[in-house]
């Protein structure tokens, strides 16, 4: 009797520990707790990019009749950003519906008002890990929020607080959404040629910079450009702006591995010494030239280094990182000193000369700093003018899309409420003309 009783048990809890297995199997897979705290600290530090950092960085670089007024273009385009990301931008870049041919290589679609995002949805990363969806929402949202506000790098002292608002709806949706769901989304044109782009060089700094130039040739120049000595008033706050940058863009490049992990961590190292590299070679072109090394050389530098070594974050080794951040430094230097003023666009803050230039040199420079005889992470079968040629074209589809989406948007605002405010308004000052404030007594 007992050896039937311990049969019947031994074969209950066989069938009890296959049931088990079968139910793990097909039960939904739990975010890890160490890799989602990690996304959540990372949004906000890229939170911290927006406010204070990129309104005090641009602020700092304007005449102070125009200080509240780039900070509130910055930090509104950053909310109404939010908002119309959470409408309808996650599902036309990262929606569960994946269209089929053409259509899908540029967008997806469902989710919209995120329809289909609930507490116990997770989002995939790049291992067998997965982490909550409402967090990668947030974390995908401040990229998008803080690309809109690159652009008016380009517009701030001169463009319409309406028509600024009123372009990041329209700009956001043709423009920046379809290139998210290119770069990162499932079927996305260029995902699928296998371009790399770690945090977003095409994404966020060609995109920002490309339509950041569409847009200051489109609103003409300054008035009294380049005659008028136009100084930053307050280098302090440029330079504090930049630091709290340099901080957040941690959240920015060791968010986007979506993991704790070994990469996240080259994903770290690089973000110090890339940076580091593009601020002190930045000074260094500016004593080639016969200049003094200035403040101002030390932010641009700064930034110059941090956007080139966003696609290549994760993607490269440490000294490949070094290298990346010094050329582009070098030929942000020169683009802006000497190809803007040869050219004569306005680009106000140098948001085409930074971002846009050190996208390009941060996106093709990616495909060679990957290959492991440089210590980057690219396996045997790295062929280095094969992936070269992909970030090329990579490069050229976001400038195109960039450029001519730009165009397109500014053309529907300029229809419906213009572009620049008036000649009167522009001499008063953006602070007291278009908001009714003074940033200083």
């Amino acid at each position: 009797m007992m050896r039937k009783l311990t049969s019947g048990l031994l074969a209950f809890g066989t069938i009890a520990l296959t049931a088990t297995a079968a139910f793990a199997q097909d039960a939904a897979p739990v975010p890890n707790p160490g890799n989602n705290a990690w996304m959540m600290t990372s949004t906000v530090l890229v939170m911290m990019m927006i406010l204070p950092g990129l309104a005090l960085f641009y602020g700092g670089l304007t005449r102070s009749k125009n200080m509240l007024s780039t900070m509130t273009q910055v930090t509104a385009a950053a909310c109404l950003g939010m908002l119309i990301w959470v409408m309808w931008g996650y599902s036309l870049a990262f929606g569960a519906t994946s269209y089929e041919g053409f259509l899908g290589k540029f967008i997806s679609g469902g989710s919209y008002f995120l329809s289909s995002v609930t507490v116990d949805s997770t989002a995939a990363t790049f291992s067998d890990e997965v982490i909550s969806e409402y967090v990668f929402v947030a974390f995908q949202m401040t990229f998008a929020a803080i690309t809109g506000a690159l652009v008016f790098g380009a517009t701030v002292e001169r463009m319409k607080f309406t028509a600024a608002m009123i372009f990041i709806v329209i700009w956001s949706t043709i423009v920046y959404y379809p290139i998210a769901h290119m770069v990162w989304g499932g079927g996305g044109l260029i995902l699928d040629w296998g371009a790399l782009d770690f945090a977003g060089g095409t994404v966020v700094h060609i995109n920002a910079g490309v339509s950041a130039l569409v847009a200051a040739y489109m609103l003409g120049k300054r008035k009294g450009y380049p005659t008028e000595p136009m100084p930053p008033h307050s280098l302090t706050l440029t330079l504090v702006g930049a630091g709290l940058l340099w901080v957040g863009w941690f959240g920015f490049n060791v968010g986007s591995e979506l993991e704790a992990d070994g990469t996240a961590g080259l994903a770290m190292i690089n973000t110090f010494v890339a940076t580091a590299s593009g601020a002190l070679f930045w000074m260094l072109a500016e004593r080639a030239v016969g200049h003094k090394p200035s403040a101002l050389g030390l932010a641009s530098g700064i930034i110059a280094g941090l956007v080139a070594v966003t696609p290549a974050a994760g993607n490269s080794g440490p000294f490949g990182a070094i290298v990346l951040g010094a050329v582009a430094s070098i030929l942000c230097f020169i683009v802006v000193s000497k190809v803007k003023p040869a050219m004569g666009f306005d680009d106000s803050l140098d948001a085409f000369g930074i971002h846009g230039i050190g996208g390009m040199v941060g996106a093709i420079g990616t495909g060679i700093v990957y290959s492991p005889l440089l210590g980057g992470p690219g396996g045997d079968d790295f062929v280095m003018s094969t992936q070269v040629w992909i970030q090329i074209k990579s490069v050229v589809v976001s400038i195109l899309w960039a450029g001519i989406g730009t165009a397109i948007a500014l053309t529907i605002v300029k229809m419906l409420v213009g572009l620049r405010v008036s000649t009167e308004d522009e001499e008063a000052g953006l602070d007291i003309s278009e908001h009714g404030e003074r940033a200083y007594n």
